[in-house]
């Protein structure tokens, strides 16, 4: 032993094994990590919503929240100054704050000036969950006879729209930067023949706090039909888009579409008489054929002749199916081996002229829907136009008075692949406003749906459709794990 101790390299030996037994004691003897499940996404009710109506001006503009927590809230009203073509501002800003609303479950309507221009909704607090917007407008006569109306949209990174071109109708883009950073924006059109647009032609800067009104015609002028992506590469716009088009032949805005899927339902298509014209486009690479289903009051089939639609690639294309479906309450399902975006064309006829309403491609009403402005009166009727494309949906559908005690809810029942209509009457008597609140049952299946604002008119039916998109009462937030590129970055 003694000479393996003065022995320099059995010495090491002996202190390599000691080594190896104390770690591997330990090894053997430490706990167990504790198991951690997979981290999920959480919903949580929003503190803050803003929103843009683009041009309110000599209509009627729309705000509620349908309920609110204990907490202080309010919704503040704001005019959005203009931008000049190099990006400055445009005047001054207009005068002071619209209007602030501080009561959930009060419907706020008011006719606002003429002229006003874009205005932005800030609400915080108890007006936060659920908060709806919308602007309606009416004229009788002349270049924008008819109805139109939209629901004003939040700012975001990218929004598409889709209906007829510059080619067909006067097309308005209207874009505002309510944010504190500014907005680089991109437009992409995509039309019969292809894209028209490039990134280097269709760039622009919007300042904070500025807006800007711009007539596609100037940028694109041949499409027939388009579908328009809106994005941005940094901030974040409300863009909404009108159509009007010539000879007093209708004029409305276009809804804002689900972005391109596989299979999209485009709802709310009321029974009214009138052309009906689907729109799609597939802005990948890829040609598609997509397969159409209508969802009818007495059930979901292919329609004769009209079972499907070939699309090229980066292009849009239509199909007439007022033979199919015209003068029926529907949804449609299309389905695509591509990524497609779809909306639809509804003429309302019955005189000399006619006036035109849009729907487009939209996302189950899951977590419940609102929509701001709802009118009965003797000369005009709202009403609900509700789909269940897959399996059967409950939903109640409460109304919200401006004045007045609100009516009870009432109970639909849609069975699956069926499509139903419901008349949004109000309590006798009632001469005012109201909003609709449409919240699914526990356990039911997708809804889909659409709100029919229309009014009968020596000229031809004046008509406008929202579709029903989902209340904006709460986010998910993406889990929080720990990650070394935190600090690395």
């Amino acid at each position: 032993m003694k000479a393996l101790i003065e022995n320099r390299f059995g010495l090491l030996c002996l202190v390599l094994v000691a080594l190896a037994a104390v770690y591997g004691v330990a090894h053997v003897t430490r706990p167990a990590p504790p198991s951690q499940a997979a981290a999920r996404a959480v919903r949580a009710p929003v503190q803050a919503v803003s929103a843009v109506c683009p041009d309110p001006g000599g209509g009627r503009l729309s705000v509620i929240t349908p309920s609110g927590g204990r907490e202080a809230g309010k919704a503040v009203l704001t005019p959005v100054r203009a931008a000049r073509e190099d990006g400055g501002s445009r005047g001054k800003r207009a005068a002071g704050t619209l209007a602030t609303v501080e009561r959930p479950g009060v419907l706020w309507q008011r006719t606002v000036p003429a002229a006003l221009g874009p205005v932005a909704v800030a609400a915080t607090g108890s007006m936060a969950p659920g908060l709806e917007t919308a602007q309606t407008t009416r004229e009788t006569s002349g270049p924008q006879r008819g109805l139109a109306g939209v629901r004003c949209t939040e700012p975001g990174s990218e929004a598409w729209f889709i209906g007829p071109g510059p080619a067909a109708a006067n097309v308005l883009l209207y874009l505002a930067n309510i944010d504190s950073a500014p907005a680089h924006v991109v437009l992409s059109i995509y039309s019969g023949e292809g894209p028209v647009l490039s990134d280097r032609d269709s760039s622009l800067i919007l300042q904070p706090g500025r807006h800007r009104a711009i007539r596609l015609r100037d940028l694109a002028p041949t499409p027939l039909i388009m579908a328009l992506r809106v994005s941005t590469t940094s901030g974040r716009v409300a863009a909404a888009v009108k159509a009007v088009f010539p000879n007093g032949q209708g004029v409305d805005w276009l809804p804002a579409a689900a972005p391109p899927s596989t299979r999209v339902v485009v709802p709310g298509i009321p029974s009214t008489a009138g052309q009906r014209e689907l729109y799609v486009a597939a802005p990948g690479g890829q040609s598609t054929v997509v397969r159409v289903k209508a969802v009818l009051k007495d059930g979901s089939y292919a329609l004769r002749n009209k079972e499907s639609l070939e699309v090229p690639a980066e292009s849009a294309a239509t199909l007439d199916l007022t033979t199919g479906i015209g003068g029926q309450a529907a949804a449609l399902v299309l389905e695509s081996e591509t990524p497609i975006v779809a909306g639809m064309k509804i003429t309302g006829i019955g005189g000399a002229g006619q006036d035109v309403a849009f729907t487009a491609g939209a996302t189950p009403i899951d977590i419940g829907s609102v929509v701001a402005d709802g009118r009965a009166s003797s000369a005009q009727s709202a009403r609900l136009v509700l789909s269940a494309p897959f399996r059967g949906a409950t939903v109640t559908v409460r109304l919200v008075p401006k004045e007045g005690p609100a009516p009870r809810p009432i109970t639909v029942r849609i069975p699956a692949a069926r499509t139903t209509e419901v008349d949004l009457v109000p309590p006798a008597g009632l001469k005012t406003g109201f909003s609709v609140v449409v919240q699914p049952q526990r356990g039911s299946g997708p809804v889909y749906g659409g709100r029919v604002l229309q009014e009968p008119d020596p000229q031809g039916l004046m008509i406008t459709v929202q579709p029903l998109a989902v209340a904006r009462t709460s986010v998910l937030v993406p889990p929080a794990v720990d990650s070394p590129s935190v600090v690395v970055r």
